[in-house]
């Protein structure tokens, strides 16, 4: 049997005794309508380890978070070509009334005092209109890319900025009326644009095609009461694919029972979890948690919030208000640049030390037959497994027997057995004087230089020059629930764990230390770490052999 955490193993092991023959499949084939019903009768659920229900919404993160991502730019390039094309229609308008004097000599001479050829100067105004809109949030989701008062300011800053040198020239007057009748032309073209564009687009992609799956959660009648609302009705950017009854049993038309939400969030295939009326403190945070972990936008209908590490925001649907959890779509654009950041190192990284790495190569071979390479088994995101590549430090075949207990002894009750004492007289919590490392694999593993080949898996998207360290197999067997956070982003070739004290801190201090790395996320971190690697490496602050 493959190698599967220890409550997965007791799961697969009692199915098969209960139906008398093989276990049955770990997985689930995923639950993911199109056209889904708003009331889909209950379906039963197939009791599952709750190990294994986190894999399978880990696994579908990066799903869910493309696809949000999709949303966001695919409604990004659109309302900026609409908005250009808007405002080069009404530029044609004024200059066809002006200059071809389509209604009549005597407003074209009007228009043209009041508006001068140059003040709609072509690309010049559209690049500050764009500007405006994208400094008033007008490209947000929801209704803020309709609102009329924002659009409005987003205008007038846009004419403001190529009317201010006119000022000087022409004098204060004649400049507050061209900038008054300007502004108000770009802004009515804008809002009819805005408000037809959401037709066109339900047109050309029709719902629910472009709609987001939704999973309500909840009493059914609350439940009932959202589907309805404006905010989630048909032909609005989500489609409902049923509802969680927190009732026992389920009410008319629920797909299951709170109890078993992370199993059904997994088969419903939904990106939005919509909160809705009232759940116990608890309850809510076992529902947030694995909407969480499965990247989905988390909506709740009003109500009072205070879970740890969100942080809520007000949002508007069709003018009805709802609080946002989490936005994805920010954390899908932050892990593209953060992808890109990783290309671009690994890149730069494989030219600059591939010399040097030849030379390790070539003295690896020298100091001990067997393969310059190492490669071994790891867990990564979403507990996929892949295979690290690492400059070879020990005997060829050497058993990992002593480094299996030493896990052992980490994951139990007796960390300071498990403990050994280096030079400097300091508990550290690694095999010492390890007999199956070569005299070259001492050196290699003190300077950081065997791990030179991880570079190859960060281009190959295995890994990332930053994040949580990878667990070997075995280690991932013994996890705890909270340990899973660990999964949730690419593992790294240095991360907050290295430079925090490395192989100074207990194994329990490791993983609490990815964690909070998960958590605490940013860009900004990741550089900063990237800046605190260079010392450890340098000096072997982290005591790496």
């Amino acid at each position: 049997m493959e190698s599967l955490p220890r409550e997965l193993k007791t799961e697969l092991s009692t199915s098969a005794s209960l139906m008398g023959g093989a276990a049955a499949p770990a997985t689930d084939a995923p639950f993911h309508p199109m056209y889904a019903p708003v009331e889909p009768a209950a379906v039963p659920v197939e009791r599952r380890s709750p190990v294994r229900v986190r894999l399978d919404l880990q696994q579908r993160a990066a799903t869910n978070l493309r696809r949000h991502m999709v949303r966001a730019v695919r409604r990004f390039v659109v309302l900026v070509v609409a908005d250009l094309a808007s405002f080069f229609v009404m530029r044609e308008l004024v200059r066809a009334v002006r200059e071809y004097a389509w209604l009549g000599d005597r407003l074209a001479t009007q228009v043209g005092d009041v508006l001068p050829p140059g003040i709609l100067n072509g690309w010049q105004y559209a690049a500050a209109l764009f500007l405006g809109l994208l400094l008033t949030g007008s490209y947000g989701r929801g209704d803020r890319r309709r609102n009329p008062q924002r659009l409005f300011i987003a205008c007038a800053l846009a004419t403001a900025l190529p009317l201010w040198m006119e000022i000087w020239t022409r004098g204060l007057e004649p400049v507050i009326v061209q900038y008054a009748i300007t502004t108000t032309l770009v802004w009515a073209g804008l809002v009819a644009e805005r408000r037809v564009l959401d037709r066109v687009v339900a047109w050309v992609l029709p719902y629910p095609e472009q709609a987001a799956a939704a999973l309500f959660v909840g009493p059914a009648e609350e439940c009932r009461a959202a589907i309805d609302s404006r905010a989630f009705a048909a032909g609005s950017e989500y489609r409902s694919v049923g509802f969680v009854d927190t009732h026992i049993p389920p009410g008319p038309g629920a797909i299951g029972q709170v109890a078993d939400f992370p199993t059904l969030l997994h088969r419903a295939g939904a990106e939005t979890v919509v909160v809705c009326g009232y759940l116990s403190d608890a309850r809510f945070r076992e529902v947030v948690d694995a909407a969480l972990a499965s990247e989905c936008q988390v909506l709740s209908v009003p109500r009072a919030i205070d879970v740890a590490g969100v942080q809520p925001s007000l949002v508007w649907r069709r003018e009805q208000a709802l609080i946002e959890l989490t936005a994805p779509t920010l954390k899908a654009w932050q892990l593209v640049v953060k992808r890109a950041v990783d290309l671009v190192g690994a890149t730069i990284g494989l030219l600059v030390a591939g010399p040097l790495m030849l030379l390790v190569a070539l003295l690896v071979k020298l100091d001990s037959s067997g393969s310059v390479f190492f490669r071994q088994e790891r867990i990564g995101a979403g507990g996929r497994r892949f295979r690290v590549w690492k400059f070879r430090t020990m005997q060829a075949g050497a058993s990992d027997a002593a480094h299996r207990e030493l896990i052992r002894k980490l994951f139990g009750k007796d960390e300071l057995e498990a403990a050994h004492v280096d030079g400097s007289k300091r508990p550290v919590y690694k095999l010492v004087n390890d007999q199956r490392v070569t005299r070259l694999g001492r050196l290699l593993r003190r300077s950081s230089l065997d791990e030179l080949p991880q570079l190859i898996n960060v281009l190959r998207g295995d890994m990332s020059l930053v994040g949580p360290r990878p667990p070997l197999a075995y280690e991932f067997e013994e996890y705890d629930h909270w340990q899973f956070d660990r999964l949730k982003v690419m593992p790294g070739m240095t991360g907050l764990w290295q430079v925090s004290g490395r192989n100074c801190l207990t194994y329990r201090q490791m993983c609490e230390l990815d964690v909070e790395y998960v958590r605490r996320w940013s860009l900004w971190l990741d550089f900063r770490i990237l800046l605190r690697t260079i010392p450890v490496v340098l000096f072997n602050s982290g005591k790496a052999a």
